[in-house]
Order: C-alpha cells, then sequence, then structure tokens
C-alpha cells in the first residue's frame, strides 16, 4: 500500500471545474464509513478535533500488520467537514506508519479547494491530519 490513493484523490480533485469540485466532497462526505461497534459503545476513545468548527472525533489504530486505520465521525449536516475526514479516513487506510507520516501537512491545501472552501475549514482538515499523526506518533512511542 502507498500514498497512491491520496494522490489519485488529489487528482481527482484538480481535474474538475470549481463547482464539481464541491459535489466530489459531498460524495466523500456520503463515504464515511461508520464507524466500528467498538467505538460506537465507547465513544469517549474518540479525540474531538476541535480546531473544526462541527463536532468531528477521530481515532487511530495501527493494526498486528502494523497497518494504519483512522476512524472518524462528523455530522451529517455538516458535509465539507464530513467530506475531509472521509478523503483522509479512505486515502491513509492500510498504509504503513511511515507513510502517514510523510503524507505532507498541507495536503488539504494542495486538492483545490481553497476557492470553494472557507480557510477554516482547511484548516480544520490539516487538524485532522496533524492530529492522526499525533495519535500514531503516541502508539508507536507506547
Amino acid at each position: 500500500m502507498s500514498t497512491d490513493l491520496l494522490n489519485e484523490i488529489r487528482e481527482d480533485f484538480l481535474a474538475l471545474e470549481q463547482k464539481d469540485r464541491l459535489l466530489l466532497l459531498l460524495e466523500f462526505a456520503n463515504e464515511l464509513p461508520e464507524l466500528p461497534q467498538k467505538f460506537q459503545d465507547h465513544p469517549d476513545l474518540l479525540e474531538r478535533v476541535i480546531e473544526c468548527q462541527s463536532p468531528v472525533f477521530i481515532f487511530v489504530e495501527v493494526d498486528a500488520d502494523g497497518a494504519f486505520h483512522l476512524h472518524a465521525t462528523a455530522p451529517r449536516e455538516s458535509p465539507t467537514t464530513r467530506g475531509f475526514a472521509s478523503i483522509l479516513a479512505q486515502g491513509l487506510d492500510g498504509l504503513s506508519a511511515e507513510e502517514v507520516l510523510a503524507v505532507p501537512d498541507d495536503y488539504s491545501q494542495s486538492i483545490g479547494l481553497s476557492e470553494a472552501v472557507s480557510p477554516l475549514r482547511l484548516r480544520g482538515m490539516s487538524a485532522m491530519l496533524g492530529r492522526a499523526k499525533r495519535q500514531l506518533r503516541d502508539r508507536l512511542a507506547a
């Protein structure tokens, strides 16, 4: 596995007109994977991403094979934030710790949404990625 999916997602966004990029982001919002049951039963395991205007919560896992998994929840009435969470959850899933940590911190600025989405929302996506990396570093250090 590699960061190919994140690169593919970026290329998909950049290939579209500005208005169509928002539609693609909404498609991602609808594809945010459901939380595994263990998190539905224990929402206290999830960390709030306070930089996001909407209540977004994430949790990072590294499985026995060393594959990274990001679990996220964001309200359906916040499709932009939910779309960003979905991009990260899908794009980072299965990567190695090294690959996740190598994802540029400015990934959210690289997908061409700066004209369609407020800087505050882009900062929220950057914060999600930053939190995921920090949680990953914490898991690796433990």
